[in-house]
């Protein structure tokens, strides 16, 4: 198998730092009781937007200004849904009718074995209920 030169300059140091994996992050200092004053809550007790981030971290970043009023952001909101469907890959009817297929035969296949087991559990509980005289 022939190597390619991206390998070989990356084997030798000459690649570019695209290319170099990242140094490892130090993991996150923690938090315990022992970091706290005896009166402040624990961090987990903290509600939901309040905090360091505060409302403001909840908004989308790089916005200014008032935010857009009810009617602006639902027609918004009905725009994206349409741009998000046209770009969906819709399958074909061939698709669709072999996974039916595939689905119904499953179903099928899981139901007989059901059944089956359940049959063969109730005829065993039976059979030792008049062996031990139930």
């Amino acid at each position: 198998m022939a190597r390619r030169k991206e390998d070989d300059e990356f084997a030798e140091g000459r690649a570019d730092d695209a290319q170099t994996p990242p140094e490892p992050e130090p993991p996150p200092g923690r938090v315990s009781s022992a970091d706290t004053s005896a009166g402040a809550p624990a961090p987990r007790a903290a509600r939901f937007g309040e905090g360091p981030e505060g409302r403001a971290a909840r908004r989308e970043r790089n916005v200014a200004g008032a935010r857009a009023g009810f009617f602006e952001r639902v027609t918004q909101f009905w725009h994206d849904i349409r741009a998000e469907l046209r770009r969906v890959t819709w399958p074909t009817l061939k698709q669709v009718q072999s996974t039916t297929i595939i689905t119904i035969i499953a179903v099928a296949f899981f139901a007989t074995y059901l059944y089956i087991i359940d049959y063969g559990f109730t005829k065993l509980v039976g059979g030792l209920t008049k062996l031990f005289g139930g």
